[in-house]
């Protein structure tokens, strides 16, 4: 069964009597898993109501760039940014010259162009308009660029004629947005990752923990997966969801993360940590709930066990992702931490804002490596943990072979 789970579609529906069949579509990414938005273009409005649409996507539809109340927050490029995928279907002959052209005279071609997502269009025309030069070109040329094209499938049209230009069928754009995340670029390869918080025990009732939600380890487990790897997601406590496809290992305490991390370290290629495991422990963990008296508390801290240092200095170890997370000093401190700590490679993101970091939805990195660096813009963290892992890969992929 196709999988498209926790994946943001954005649908846009152009003016073509095929636009009667989107709705399917939007109910086949949603039975997939996925979350689906709709955008139509003031002509698709024409063939069918944003009402249905509404209804089979649970959203309301957007139509209008213009939108007051929408605009009034750049709605197109929160749109653009909410989408792992860009879907037109149908894509007319009309909407893929000025998708071509770069254009942005209406919402939908207005989000193409901002969006950063792939974008896949299932093109839908007359057979005519499907042969012509121009059309050609325009799919050459998107092709080129990288928008995905699917379809169109040939047959009797609505028009009378028969030939190539009906739009694909449901089935097959859903499982040619599929295609889109599964990438295959770890195939077989084993990835270990850490993800979450870590609680270190003061009594029964209390304990010493951090504000890691483990929402960007879980992204990256699923993009791990999505690329073909086995993946095994150590886990401190959460309310993330299982990521599908995952082995997960939940654990409470750093120690117990570092037992579980050495247990699958033999078999392991890459290991990315992104938990945020405690630094301290209480010396002691009191037997009993400590009762307040009025007076002072002390708690004596020990140092837990650095799991990112023994993976890095493991007998062959794997490639070696961390993570910093820093309140200041971003590039200096995680630069200090690569080194120090021989990692293959460090992913640093400032925390401590509301907007992005620890619990929040979206996230921005730095990603270094000896010698060289890249920013990663801010994104939903799934978006960005697919490419922070494009990044793992071209450096796993050139140590391996042994070039810079």
């Amino acid at each position: 069964m196709i999988s498209l789970n926790g994946k943001r579609i954005l649908l846009l529906v152009s003016g073509g009597i095929a636009a009667y069949k989107s709705p399917d579509v939007v109910r086949r990414l949603r039975d997939a898993g996925a979350e689906v938005r709709v955008i139509m273009t003031p002509s698709a409005t024409e063939f069918i109501t944003p009402l249905t649409l509404q209804a089979v996507s649970g959203h309301a539809v957007r139509c209008d760039l213009f939108d007051p109340t929408a605009e009034a927050a750049m709605g197109h490029i929160e749109l653009a940014r909410w989408g792992d995928a860009v879907v037109t279907a149908p894509a007319t002959a009309d909407f893929l010259a000025r998708l071509r052209l770069g254009q942005a005279n209406d919402l939908a071609t207005a989000v193409c162009l901002v969006s950063a997502a792939p974008v896949l269009v299932a093109p839908a025309m007359n057979q005519q308009m499907w042969q012509h030069p121009a059309t050609a070109e325009n799919l050459a040329a998107l092709t080129a660029r990288g928008v995905i094209i699917c379809g169109p499938g040939s047959g009797s049209q609505a028009c009378g004629e028969v030939g190539p230009g009906r739009m694909a069928e449901a089935d097959e754009i859903v499982s040619a947005v599929a295609r889109i995340f599964a990438t295959g670029r770890l195939a077989g390869r084993r990835v270990l990752i850490t993800a979450g918080p870590t609680r270190e025990p003061i009594d029964p009732v209390r304990y010493i923990s951090n504000h890691s939600s483990g929402k960007m380890g879980y992204a990256l487990a699923i993009a791990a997966h999505e690329a073909g790897a086995l993946v095994t997601l150590v886990s401190g406590p959460t309310v993330q969801t299982k990521p599908e496809g995952v082995t997960v290992k939940s654990v409470e305490t750093a120690a117990e993360m570092y037992s579980a991390v050495m247990q699958e370290l033999e078999t392991t290629e890459i290991f990315v940590g992104t938990a945020a495991v405690a630094d301290y422990r209480p010396e002691f963990a009191s037997a009993g709930k400590i009762k307040r008296d009025g007076s002072a508390l002390e708690l004596r801290l020990v140092p837990n066990r650095d799991i990112l240092a023994a993976v890095a200095a493991s007998a062959n170890a794997p490639f070696t992702v961390g993570f910093a997370a820093e309140t200041d000093n971003l590039i200096a401190n995680a630069e200090s931490k690569l080194q120090r700590k021989k990692l293959d490679m460090i992913a640093a993101n400032l925390v401590g804002g509301h907007e992005i970091g620890f619990n929040s939805d979206d996230n921005e990195l730095t990603v270094l490596w000896p010698g060289s660096s890249k920013v990663l813009e801010r994104a939903p963290k799934l978006r960005l943990a697919r490419s922070l892992l494009e990044v793992i890969v071209e450096r796993f992929e050139s140590r391996n072979s042994g070039s810079n």
